[in-house]
């Protein structure tokens, strides 16, 4: 059998203990739902953190990345991004995570597989993928304290080429696009260069010519998974296909910069450069107004 494509994500630092994240503030609601999804074929797992109040609050669909086993999968969990989270919580978003088919607690089949190196069909990965993030993207937006024109589509690893795919069928009220590490087919054997990424620069350039959102891929420099060569070649194939799209390129993040995004450490880094890129496309995201502690009687 030829090498199995899944992308990095998280799970493997986890066991590393980097990735340990701290409880969300008092002031954030954290929320564990079921929805059903695929004509109710199924049911995805989907946690909230959101501000406290009524809203309306703008929404982020925060996507995680695909482990490399199918042991790893099965402990997905969205503890992994929480730290991330808080960081649109704070800034007034009502954040969703949802488990995509075949992780954590969605559990049942792994749908996302494109199969070998030698055959890689990553169009069916995508649509597999896409197609749970729009389950939650619409329930995201039938939310009373949600508005509905203004939710973002983000993910990391895996995860970003998911939001990518489900912001190419346009779907209503989608403002921005974060790509983090964005990327499938990482190949622990060549650090840096992905499995069949000529095939994902193909899907990226229709990915291009689809979505209609603004975009920022962000990558770094020592992205074990998702070297500069492959990156560059794949936002420069995003851009010939017309999308609006601005890529970034940080500095080495520790041992490896795949996870600049979900190492609590990242954010300093991030956070900045997506402050900017909404600012530019006229998106709110300044940091809340803490609630002033009650008067002591």
């Amino acid at each position: 059998m030829g090498l199995r494509i899944l992308a990095a994500a998280a799970v493997l630092a986890w066991g590393g203990g980097a990735l340990v994240a701290q409880p969300p503030p008092a002031r954030f609601v954290q929320e564990d739902v079921r929805i059903p999804a695929h004509a109710g074929r199924t049911t995805l797992a989907i946690t909230i953190l959101r501000p406290r109040g009524a809203g309306p609050f703008g929404a982020v669909i925060l996507n995680h990345g695909v482990p490399l086993t199918a042991h790893a999968r099965s402990f997905e969990s969205p503890t992994l991004l929480l730290h991330t989270a808080a960081e649109f919580a704070q800034r007034g978003y009502a954040v969703l995570m949802p488990m995509r088919r075949g992780f954590g607690a969605t559990g049942g089949a792994f749908a996302e597989d494109p199969g070998s190196c030698a055959d890689a069909d990553y169009r069916r990965g995508e649509r597999a993928a896409a197609a749970d993030v729009l389950a939650a993207y619409r329930f995201a937006r039938r939310l009373p304290y949600v508005d509905p024109s203004h939710v973002i589509l983000a993910g990391q690893s895996a995860g970003g080429v998911a939001a990518l795919y489900a912001a190419a069928q346009a779907p209503e009220g989608l403002v921005a696009v974060l790509a983090f590490a964005a990327g499938r087919g990482a190949d622990p054997a060549q650090p840096g260069v992905p499995c069949a990424g000529s095939r994902l620069a193909e899907v990226f350039e229709e990915l291009g010519r689809a979505v209609q959102a603004p975009v920022l891929l962000y990558y770094a420099e020592n992205d074990l998974f998702f070297g500069p060569a492959a990156s560059r070649a794949w936002f420069a194939r995003f851009k010939a296909g017309g999308a609006r799209a601005e890529y970034v390129l940080q500095p080495p993040f520790g041992a490896n910069g795949h996870y600049v995004f979900t190492e609590a450490a990242g954010a300093a880094l991030w956070l900045p450069a997506v402050e900017r890129f909404l600012e530019r496309h006229a998106i709110p995201f300044a940091p809340q107004p803490r609630a002033a502690p009650a008067s002591q009687a």
